[in-house]
């Protein structure tokens, strides 16, 4: 009987750790723009902290992904679309978001910024174009949330 007590008590113990810890280690779904293309850089997953992003406080992007080339440098180009319309552009040197070069093997790409307070709530989706000095090495599409909360509030 002492053992049915234990586990009635342990199982939604279980049940709500599961629940708490699952949101943060849940990656985005991601889509190759060129589903048909052989891309030399292979990406295999985004993870967004906070999820959803808290407008006004800081938001990293962390896309994992596999390489089978040396990157010696390159740039990142993010394009930002919301509810379909493109609001915006930004390029960055992917040395300053990744270790370069960057050997064959996994590596990891991150980027931080701080969203404005005025930001508008809801889904956006992420266009992410990473070149060398050649060519285009990927190309992936992933959607993320804003959410309500916001700095401004807290102000």
């Amino acid at each position: 009987m002492e053992m049915i007590h234990y586990n009635l008590f342990i199982a939604p113990l279980l049940l709500l750790s599961l629940c708490l810890l699952v949101p943060l280690t849940v990656a985005n779904d991601v889509n190759y723009c060129d589903k048909k293309a052989e891309y030399d850089v292979k990406v295999q997953g985004v993870e967004i902290s906070p999820d959803p992003i808290a407008r006004g406080k800081p938001a990293t992007f962390s896309i994992s992904a596999t390489t089978g080339v040396e990157i010696a440098g390159g740039k990142l180009v993010i394009e930002v679309s919301y509810f379909g319309w493109h609001i915006h552009s930004e390029t960055h040197d992917l040395c300053n978001e990744t270790s370069c070069p960057v050997s064959t093997g996994d590596f990891v790409v991150s980027h931080s910024q701080v969203l404005p307070g005025y930001t508008p709530p809801g889904s956006y989706s992420l266009k992410m174009r990473m070149y060398d000095a050649k060519q285009e090495l990927t190309c992936i599409e992933f959607d993320f949330y804003i959410g309500l909360s916001s700095s401004v509030a807290d102000s």
